[in-house]
């Protein structure tokens, strides 16, 4: 079912800015900005807690994201085990999930968030003048490598959904 697909995508979607949101506009821990270009990275200071509280509230977020990764993927799973799905429709279904995730990551956060919009200043002011079009395209590679891994990421989810129903 292509609804599913597109729930579960959208799920995924939703689950991933929940992450940098959470990482970036309240955990502040430049740990978790290891996919951040140099640049950045070596403006930022290291901060202490925005206010009261931004860590707990960071971290509920982030839960909140991993809630809904796990729900996508059980959703993905639960429908084509309903739909009594084969390996193909499977490896099929997670593999357009997760591009569609990879092609959002590249559209969404590095061409609008880093290098079209003030969200990264807002949260860093340090970093105003260093963000911009520039940057697009500065983890290239790593996508490639997504979009490598994800084929024996989707056969493999599509063998284990397939094996443990």
């Amino acid at each position: 079912n292509m609804k599913i697909t597109i729930i579960a995508t959208l799920m995924l979607m939703a689950a991933y800015f929940l992450v940098l949101y959470g990482a970036v506009g309240f955990i502040q821990d430049k740990r978790f900005f290891s996919s951040a270009p140099k640049e950045n990275l070596a403006a930022i200071p290291d901060k202490k807690e925005r206010f009261r509280g931004a860590h707990i509230i960071g971290w509920l977020i982030e839960g909140i994201a991993v809630l809904m990764f796990i729900g996508a993927a059980v959703l993905a799973a639960w429908d084509g085990v309903r739909s009594g799905f084969g390996f193909w429709n499977f490896f099929v279904r997670f593999l357009v999930m997760l591009y569609c995730m990879e092609i959002y990551d590249i559209l969404f956060f590095d061409w609008f968030l880093l290098c079209r919009s003030n969200f990264f200043p807002h949260f860093y002011p340090e970093v105003k003048g260093i963000v911009g079009p520039h940057m697009f395209g500065y983890n290239k590679r790593t996508h490639l490598i997504h979009f490598a891994i994800y084929l024996p990421a989707s056969a493999a989810a599509a063998l284990c959904t397939l094996l443990c129903t």
